[in-house]
């Protein structure tokens, strides 16, 4: 879809304020060119002496009471029009909005945030103003030129107005020429500013590490070239658009000789009239706005052009995973993984191959191995991040894909590796998947995952304010007010993505304790690196690059001196010297 098209349907939907701002201007046009026609007779009328005061008071009243209809009007039409105009912002920032939030990783790893954040604030206002003030302006600027030169045509002198309107093919082939480069310059100017913004975002995001690896000079210098280069592709996109007022400019001044040449040798001849051609000269300083217009209007469309070219692929972007299913709801049960092989976009060897197993409903499964084995692979396709090369995941004897997203990933609580927390108190993260949870609820999660004694000790217990990301939290309280989170959203399936990680042996014990009094009728999926967290597992995978290589209980693992058994005691024996 083009800008034109995406404009005319939103054209369409908002018919009735863009047809009311058209009434208006027309109404302005008819006024603006009454004025100086009125102008002209009464300064003939002057030069005859055939105007007395009272008649001469009465025309001048008419002028002030024209001009004052002028204004309002163009305060009405103003208020009507970007009323509509901003409407399309809106709808354009929740489309895309909405497009994002639907997407999934894969998405993801060739955007950047901070390119899709300028997409939603300079590129949605390009659109916007193309949308809103171009369409009026051109309509405005056409409709006045149309109605100006034909009072002078008409009303005046069709001699005098052909001499004026000589130098304007010049005019007309400067704007066409200066639009070619208007556009690659806002194209160019836009992705400037996208990587700027997205330096500025990465930089914040990142800021502890720029700090701690002493790297403030180097993104500063950094910043500085962006910056440079933003500013400079602005600046170029600007002396292009600067590029249309010389070319008005000396249109102008031509017209405004031949004029005055032909209008004076007219009057000379007693052909023309002063009053005639004082009305004329004030018809040609009329067609400065539609000249002006046009090239306004021709700058922001070849912009709006450009940030369409920028926003269009993102919002027709297909879902990296299709929500075609039709069920529902989720009635736990087995869950079977059959088979199946998985490897990233890019990669050449398979994260998962082959992998099969089974979990019963209210059963805990550990998910072992060393780092790249594919453990939190799996948990990203049983939470649909991803679809599978070949094989099949079921639960409850339906496959994955067959039931809708909302369905599936709100019977589903997952903590991943990273804790994220939103910038908002303890208690709001906490009930994040239970917006209505009592505060008892919110305490009793807490509880479950050992946060709770933390949360006390906080400023403001559970109304503190975490900060982006959960910044004032250790890494551990992170990780168990996430856990609490899950746990409060009492999902049938949960995933526990090394989510203990980042605390002590004693408190995931206390965590681990607490889920198995917890977990009736609820499954578990535990990955972790530190084998105590599985020990107490109804079973447990050993993976290994992809392949499943080891599985039984914790004793069963131990007893066939395997990966699982020489991981085992090297992490006892670990426990064991740190405890000493």
């Amino acid at each position: 879809m083009t800008l034109y098209s995406l404009i005319g349907r939103f054209l369409r939907r908002h018919g009735s304020a863009y047809a009311s701002s058209a009434l208006m201007l027309a109404g302005i046009a008819c006024l603006i060119v009454w004025i100086p026609r009125q102008v002209g007779q009464l300064v003939d009328r002057l030069v005859a002496h055939d105007l007395a005061a009272a008649a001469l008071w009465r025309e001048l009243a008419l002028l002030v009471g024209a001009g004052v209809i002028v204004y309002f009007l163009r305060v009405g039409w103003r208020l009507r029009l970007f009323a509509a105009a901003y409407r399309l912002g809106v709808e354009l920032r929740e489309q895309l909005y909405a497009r994002l939030s639907l997407q999934g990783p894969q998405f993801f790893q060739d955007k950047r945030t901070g390119d899709l954040m300028a997409l939603a604030t300079n590129d949605i206002d390009a659109v916007e103003m193309a949308a809103g003030e171009a369409m009026l302006a051109g309509f405005d600027g056409t409709l006045t030129l149309v109605l100006v030169v034909a009072m002078m045509s008409l009303g005046v002198d069709a001699r005098l107005a052909a001499w004026a309107l000589l130098p304007f093919p010049f005019m007309a082939w400067s704007f066409w020429w200066i639009s070619r480069h208007v556009h690659s310059a806002w194209r160019a100017s836009l992705d400037s500013f996208g990587q700027l913004n997205d330096h500025v975002q990465e930089t914040l995001a990142g800021v502890r590490t720029v700090r701690a690896l002493g790297l403030q000079a180097r993104s500063a210098a950094q910043f500085s070239s962006l910056a440079s280069a933003a500013a400079e592709a602005s600046f170029e996109a600007q002396r292009w658009e600067a590029s249309y007022e010389p070319a008005v400019g000396f249109t102008l001044a031509a017209a405004t000789v031949m004029t005055l040449g032909a209008g004076g040798w007219l009057v000379w001849h007693e052909q023309l009239s002063v009053g005639q051609l004082t009305s004329f000269s004030l018809y040609l300083g009329q067609l400065i706005w539609p000249m002006f217009a046009a090239g306004w209007v021709l700058s922001l469309l070849e912009r709006g052009k450009a940030a369409w070219g920028r926003l269009q692929p993102v919002l027709d972007a297909p879902l990296s995973i299709d929500d075609r299913g039709t069920v529902e709801k989720v009635s736990p049960g087995v869950l079977a993984v059959s088979d199946v092989r998985f490897s990233y976009p890019g990669q050449a060897r398979p994260a998962l191959d082959n992998v099969s197993l089974r979990l019963e409903p209210g059963r805990t499964l550990g998910l072992v191995g060393p780092t790249g084995a594919g453990k939190s692979t799996l948990l990203r396709l049983l939470l649909r991040h991803y679809a599978p090369t070949a094989g099949r995941l079921q639960w409850n004897e339906v496959d994955l894909a067959d039931y809708t997203l909302d369905a599936l990933r709100s019977a589903v609580a997952w903590v991943p590796q990273e804790a994220f927390l939103f910038s908002a108190s303890v208690a709001d993260n906490i009930a994040l998947a239970k917006p209505h949870a009592t505060r008892e609820e919110v305490v009793e999660a807490a509880k479950l995952a050992a946060v709770h004694d933390d949360i006390l000790r906080l400023p403001g217990g559970y109304e503190t304010p975490v900060g982006e990301r959960g910044v004032t939290l250790s890494g551990g309280q992170r990780q168990r007010v996430a856990i609490a989170r899950a746990l409060l959203a009492d999902a049938p399936l949960l995933l526990l993505d090394d989510a203990l990680s980042a605390v002590d042996t004693d408190t995931e014990a206390r965590i681990l304790a607490h889920l198995r009094g917890q977990r009736v009728g609820r499954t578990v999926i535990v990955v972790s690196h530190r084998l105590s967290a599985v020990a107490d597992a109804d079973r447990t995978l050993v993976l290994r690059d992809g392949h499943l290589i080891e599985e039984g209980r914790h004793d069963e693992l131990v007893a066939r001196n395997g990966w699982y058994a020489r991981q085992w005691r090297y992490q006892q024996l670990q426990a064991s010297l740190d405890a000493g």
